[in-house]
Order: C-alpha cells, then structure tokens, then sequence
C-alpha cells in the first residue's frame, strides 16, 4: 500500500516497484496515478485529511509505504494532514495487521545547521516551519506503529521543483561560490532514494534484517556533495550559469538581502552551508547500494531540469 504515488518522490518509488514485477501495489490518495506510471495494480481513492476515507485502505497489505504529505506554511493544514492524517493511517495498519510501514520524513526536522555528520540521535531536532514541526509529530505516530521513518536531506533528480530551482535563483541573486562553495551536504538521488525504498519493502524477514523496525534513519546518499561541487556540475550541464567568484558568508548574506526573491536567507543556508547527516547505516540495513551519488546522477536529470528552468542546453 502507497500514499503519495503521484508525487516527486512517490511516483518514483511506484516506478521501482513497478521495474521489480513481483510486487502488488495498491496505490491509496486523492488522484490516481497517470496513465503512464507503471507500477500501481490498484488505485483507491482516500485523503489524510479525511480520515474516515482511509477505512480499509491497509485491508491485506503485507507492507505500508507512507510518502505522502504537505508542504505549507498553513500550520492548521500540515497538522491535519501530517499528523492527524498520518497518526490515522497508522492506526488502520495496526488495524489491519499490515506486517511493515516505511514513513518519509525529512532531515529538516533538526532545524538550522551548521551541522556536520551527525547520526540518528546525535542532534536534537529543532524543526522551524509548520512543515518541519508537523512532519517531525507525524514521526511519532509511526514509529508508535513500528515504521520504518528515513529522514533524507536534499533530493534531486527529474521531478525535483524545489532544490535546483532553488539554486538557480540564489545563483541569479548571489553570483558567486557561497561561503567558497564549501558547505556539505546530505543530498540523494529520487531513483536511489526509490531504490532504499523498495529495498526496505521487500526486505525477507530474516535473523538480522529486522533492524530496521521502530527505527530513525537519516536517507541521504553515505557520501556528502560539496556545494560548490553541484554548482560547477550543474553549469557544466547547462542548467546553471558558471560562477567564478568567491564570496564569504557575510557577504553572501547581504547582496541576498539586498536581491528580493522567492528563497528565504533560512532557506540559502540549507542549500549553502554544512548540512550533513550520517547515512550509511540504512543502506547497509536495506542491502541496498547507495549507487555513485546524486552528482553524478545529474547527468541524466539534466535534460529535465533545462526544460523546467527554461535553459537552452550545455554550451559545447
């Protein structure tokens, strides 16, 4: 059973599944896959925010994968959907006796960095947006459930209308390598972190795989990017202009606050500055390899990003 199947990292995951050709996928949300996502058997329609419309959505499911959820700054909406809608999701698969739950979450529940390798338990989260917070409460309702709960940093690939979009608009407002484009991030491809997705769903239940159960991982690919490493790819691609200045932070702080735009300065340092979480251990639990890194991965979302940033194409 999937929620979130028409989403970024969703439909990435229904299309994993669907590659496998072993597995049955009930797809359970408020519309129904396109016609050109493989991978749903099933669709049903329900919506977190209606909890009595997720009555039987579990019925049968050997696995629950909860993907879905709201971006928003409307708290009263996040609480209903990520909490409220999620605190009863998981309570029909109790319900049901749906044997394993996978729940996205994200690492933006630990607030602002820096923040440099850290693993699971390591910070206190600190969520500072009704997302985050609400997101963060939703953790707890799963884990009550024994999910699974992966907390990935930033994920890139086709699909992707936040974080390269993102970056392209500090790079107009801040023409420079932020900060010496030093900062570390945890960031993951969509299809690998689809991949530890269904890795985790079909995991046999073996002596020694059911580490994962009533569990926080952090989901970003093992090995941090450095910022300035996905600029210069990006710009090698043509998604991105090239930047040959360095800037230091302060700097970068003031000619942002001088350039109005849509990315916020809390927003800028995510993107800029260390945010680095400690992932290994999930891939290593799922068996699953964590592939060459969402850099090299760029290549193959190149063409997608220039599409959607209206860029004419790697100069050659």
């Amino acid at each position: 059973m999937l929620t979130g199947a028409t989403g970024f990292i969703g439909a990435a995951v229904l299309g994993e599944l669907g590659r496998r050709g072993d597995v049955s996928v009930r797809a359970v949300g408020r519309r129904a896959p396109g016609t050109g996502a493989g991978g749903a058997t099933e669709w049903v329609p329900a919506d977190l925010a209606r909890p009595g419309s997720l009555a039987g959505t579990c019925e049968g499911a050997d696995v629950l994968l909860h993907l879905a959820g709201v971006v928003s700054p409307d708290e009263a909406l996040c609480e209903t959907v990520n909490v409220r809608g999620t605190a009863a999701l998981m309570a029909e698969a109790v319900r049901a006796g749906t044997g394993r739950v996978v729940h996205l979450s994200t690492a933006a529940v630990y607030g602002p960095g820096p923040h440099r390798g850290a693993a699971v338990g390591e910070l206190v989260p600190a969520p500072v947006s009704a997302t985050s917070r609400t997101r963060l409460a939703g953790e707890a309702h799963a884990l009550a459930a024994g999910a699974t709960v992966l907390r990935p940093g930033l994920v890139m690939g086709t699909g992707d209308r936040w974080v390269v979009p993102a970056l392209a608009e500090l790079v107009d407002r801040v023409p420079a390598r932020w900060d010496g484009g030093r900062g570390l991030l945890s960031a993951v491809d969509v299809t690998d972190l689809a991949r530890l997705v269904a890795a985790l769903a079909v995991l046999p239940s073996l002596p020694g795989n059911g580490g994962a159960t009533g569990r926080v991982f952090h989901a970003g690919h093992p090995s941090p990017v450095r910022t300035g490493e996905v600029l210069a790819e990006l710009a090698e691609l043509g998604v991105l202009p090239s930047v040959d200045t360095d800037l230091a932070w302060d700097e970068c702080v003031s000619l942002l606050r001088a350039t109005p735009g849509t990315v916020s300065e809390r927003q800028f340092s995510l993107l800029a500055r260390d945010h680095w979480y400690r992932s290994d251990e999930v891939w290593r639990v799922a068996h699953c390899p964590p592939g060459p890194g969402p850099v090299a991965r760029l290549a193959s979302a190149a063409p997608w990003y220039r599409g959607a940033l209206g860029r004419p194409g790697p100069l050659r």
